[in-house]
């Protein structure tokens, strides 16, 4: 973590590296079965429920900055939680992207 800006080294270590990791995965998942299948509804919703199951008791199963957002209005996060969240999430949508149009 040496090459990282301070405050986002400290945001990693003090929040649970799995939650983050598990958010990037979820969304890479979640954005590549909307690639994949075509945008069909039943694909995506039982890629969802799958995700939400798999890492919903590690990280909230969010996988969606908007779902993030109302957890943070909510009260359930912190500023710094939301913020790591979403970047994990953008970052998880741009992977799936890239890797579907390869690169």
């Amino acid at each position: 973590m040496k090459n990282l800006p301070k405050f986002v080294a400290t945001t990693i270590r003090r929040m649970n590296t799995a939650a983050l990791l598990s958010e990037l995965l979820g969304t890479f998942a979640l954005v590549m079965s909307i690639f994949v299948s075509g945008g069909s509804a039943i694909v995506i919703g039982l890629t969802l429920a799958a995700i939400i199951f798999l890492i919903g008791g590690i990280s909230g199963g969010h996988v969606n900055p908007a779902v993030s957002t109302a957890m943070f209005y909510n009260g359930s996060m912190t500023g710094k939680e939301f913020i790591s969240y979403v970047v994990m999430q953008i970052l998880g949508g741009l992977g799936a992207a890239l890797v579907y149009k390869g690169f």
